[in-house]
């Protein structure tokens, strides 16, 4: 890898990606693996974008990981499980191109790069109630990786979400966290805590934070080593400023930006947008979302000019979407140094036994075990008496699971309710004087639920009810069901929730081998579009772990293909 200025870039490249998140790098590198002289462009400081703030969980059925881990599946299927829950909002042709390439570009990855991937032991689809639905098999993950091999790149790596770090950067995946938390029964459990530890502490004395990267930062780790090893060129704090394009032909350079200085790259194959979608766009970001900037979980840079490019010479953006985004519920907390904290909330505190949700009024309205996605998107039809909404947990919930920022042990508990991001308790009426919730109301709410405690069986909305929702409860707390459990020792806590943009669905529409098409539905000859700059195959469906990582890695892989194919490369 060749880190470089704008003035030291070569004329011209086979391919220029635009957007150095992990469809990006997975675009630049699988066209460095088929030969192709790659520049990797992107415009803020460092490299992984919303990537490598995320789980890294990657959703692709079929691959070898899956046979290995015992799964049977089938494109059939599979197939069958998307279409009940994406049905006619995204093309079943990207579909069917995903389901292909998908796992022939995981080969690629680990037969030809240091992208290294398992399956989860268990890691069900989010609708597992669904026919043709799997429990294991589908979502991948990458292995942990030493980012001392990087050297001074390791610096370009986007840090993760300090919310998602212990000791002030130490990254545990859920591997480690089951350690830590066995760590006082264990030997074994004890051993690795200290091992993980004392590895931390020399990190943090050389290189400001750890260097065990998991989840995100370990699937980014790896393609930037992979770039590396490929001698691809790199350009961060560049802009794509103009895609030029003869009239009615194809396009045949990219104008970059950096401090000031402009400069026109030839691409004899194509651009690659990946920009990682325009959940910041400063246009259109009210208009498809409706939600405050302030709300989002993505990483700075992800605000659509890649897509505004486009556009400017016939590219369209897709509208058959159930939702324009992708979305988590999250809590916000304002950090010490002065920045925010968006903190979503996927699977660590909503589903376990000992916790509701209510809005305003001081009544459920939601399933609290659903996934993420379908969870805010109610809170969004509920509209403002549910935004924000209140989770609400007791002591022994707080103690055994955490609840947000707050860490299992209740560690940080005290503080979070100093500084208002908790609001806490000696009595549930208490509490609602201070939501500012009718007292009477919360306490029938909270009563209902001990009752569905007691019982196993939540009437009103199906608490519990799917394998995907036990297996984000606790089968160990000895309740009749996973995710209930009683809500009475105080004291009572509660976080505020808001709903947050994880990254964008409705993207520029392509047909099966990733080129941009036109108004007319026709391609534009030598433009290509993956990740969120590209609209999702789910159609703003969430069915799974790793949707977005799953089909950006996929058509990374097609778009790289086909540019190749412009330049003569097979």
């Amino acid at each position: 890898m060749c880190r470089r200025g704008l003035s030291e870039v070569s004329p011209a490249y086979d391919v220029v990606v635009i957007g150095a998140g992990a469809a990006g790098m997975s675009a630049a590198l699988f066209s460095a693996i088929q030969g192709a002289k790659t520049l990797l462009v992107e415009k803020t400081e460092f490299v992984g974008g919303t990537s490598a703030l995320s789980a890294g969980s990657i959703w692709i059925p079929n691959t070898r990981h899956a046979s290995a881990a015992g799964a049977t599946d089938s494109a059939a299927n599979v197939e069958k499980y998307l279409q009940q829950i994406v049905g006619n909002h995204a093309d079943a042709a990207l579909r069917a191109a995903f389901l292909k390439a998908g796992p022939a570009a995981i080969e690629v990855l680990e037969n030809h790069s240091d992208v290294k991937l398992r399956a989860y032991a268990c890691h069900p689809d989010y609708r597992s109630e669904l026919e043709g639905a799997a429990l294991a098999g589908r979502a991948l993950e990458p292995l942990p990786f030493d980012g001392r091999l990087l050297g001074e790149a390791f610096k370009l790596i986007r840090p993760p979400l300090p919310e998602f770090t212990l000791l002030g950067g130490m990254m545990v995946d859920r591997i480690d966290i089951g350690h830590l938390l066995s760590s006082t029964k264990s030997i074994g459990s004890l051993v690795h805590s200290v091992r993980l530890v004392a590895r931390y502490a020399h990190d943090k004395a050389s290189h400001g934070r750890g260097t065990r990267l998991v989840m995100g930062n370990a699937l980014v780790g790896r393609l930037l080593y992979s770039l590396m090893r490929q001698d691809v060129d790199i350009l961060t704090g560049a802009s794509l400023a103009k895609i030029i394009r003869k009239p009615d032909g194809p396009v045949t350079a990219a104008s970059l930006t950096s401090e000031g200085v402009s400069r026109e790259i030839g691409v004899n194959g194509a651009p690659i947008l990946a920009g990682g979608g325009f959940n910041l766009h400063a246009g259109r970001r009210l208009a498809a979302l409706g939600t405050e900037a302030g709300w989002s979980s993505v990483a700075a840079g992800s605000s659509g000019d890649a897509q505004d490019k486009a556009i400017e010479i016939g590219a369209r953006l897709s509208e058959r979407d159930v939702s324009a985004a992708f979305w988590a519920p999250a809590s916000i907390r304002r950090r010490r140094d002065g920045s925010q904290a968006v903190f979503p909330h996927f699977v660590l505190d909503r589903a376990k036994p000992g916790t509701l949700v209510v809005d305003s009024n001081g009544r459920r309205f939601v399933n609290e075990a659903i996934s993420y996605h379908q969870f805010a998107l109610e809170m969004l039809a509920k509209g403002k008496s549910a935004i924000p909404a209140f989770l609400i947990a007791d002591a022994v919930s707080v103690r055994k699971y955490g609840l947000g920022m707050v860490r299992p042990g209740g560690w940080g508990a005290r503080a979070a309710v100093a500084d208002g991001y908790l609001s806490a308790a000696d009595t549930i009426e208490q509490l609602a004087l201070r939501l500012n919730i009718d007292p009477g109301q919360l306490r029938e709410t909270v009563d209902k639920m001990n009752l569905y405690a007691q019982t196993g069986l939540d009437p009103e909305f199906g608490r519990g009810s799917t394998v995907y929702q036990n297996h984000n409860g606790d089968a160990s707390a000895g309740g009749a069901n996973p995710n209930l459990g009683r809500i009475a020792t105080a004291p009572f806590y509660a976080v505020r929730l808001y709903p947050s943009d994880i990254g964008t669905s409705s993207g520029l529409v392509t047909d099966e081998a990733a080129r941009v098409l036109d108004a007319g539905n026709q391609p534009i000859a030598g433009l290509y579009a993956c990740g969120n700059d590209m609209q999702s195959i789910m159609g703003g469906t969430y069915p799974g772990p790793g949707i977005t990582l799953g089909p950006a890695i996929a058509f990374a892989y097609i778009a790289a293909s086909d540019a190749a194919r412009r330049v003569g490369i097979e």
